[in-house]
């Protein structure tokens, strides 16, 4: 098992990834802007809701400031459509269902849940600048809240 996690300056790992939608989301064609790359452990629960939510209510601010927003979980994308629909999700949302691409950022592994060791997804936020590198890394993050934070962290206004 890898645990190498990224760090600021690490190039991002390039990946292709179908969407909810069904289309093809290639990281490298999103090159000369920033992309909010974050990964949650599975659509449709609280967490991984609000999180969402709170990632959808700020994404006309965050694309006024040039950047793209990706969720990524292993989820099948017929499951991300029924997210989306549920709950109004205007972000993209990517599947990873062979964990690929978790694996690649470091944001899957081993974790603690209810005090057990888990493998599992580590729920993790990465901005990926204009030349395809790692800007911000954070791992561990907590699903409510975190956008606020992310917010103040890239010194946008809330």
């Amino acid at each position: 098992m890898s645990d190498a996690r990224l760090s600021p300056g690490d190039p991002a790992p390039d990946f292709t990834l179908t969407s909810d939608t069904g289309e093809q989301v290639h990281l490298a064609d999103l090159r000369g802007r920033k992309v909010i790359v974050y990964f949650y452990p599975a659509a449709m629960t609280p967490g991984c809701t609000k999180q969402a939510c709170d990632f959808t209510d700020s994404l006309d601010s965050l694309e006024a400031a040039g950047y793209e927003v990706l969720g990524i979980s292993p989820d099948k994308p017929a499951k991300l459509a029924k997210f989306r629909e549920r709950d109004g999700l205007t972000i993209t949302l990517l599947s990873d269902p062979d964990k690929h691409v978790l694996t690649a950022y470091g944001a899957y592994g081993e974790k603690k849940m209810y005090g057990k060791t888990v493998q599992g997804v580590i729920r993790s936020t990465f901005v990926v600048d204009e030349q395809g590198a790692v800007e911000l890394a954070q791992y561990n993050v907590k699903a409510t809240g975190h956008v606020a934070k992310l917010r103040r962290d890239l010194g946008l206004a809330s």
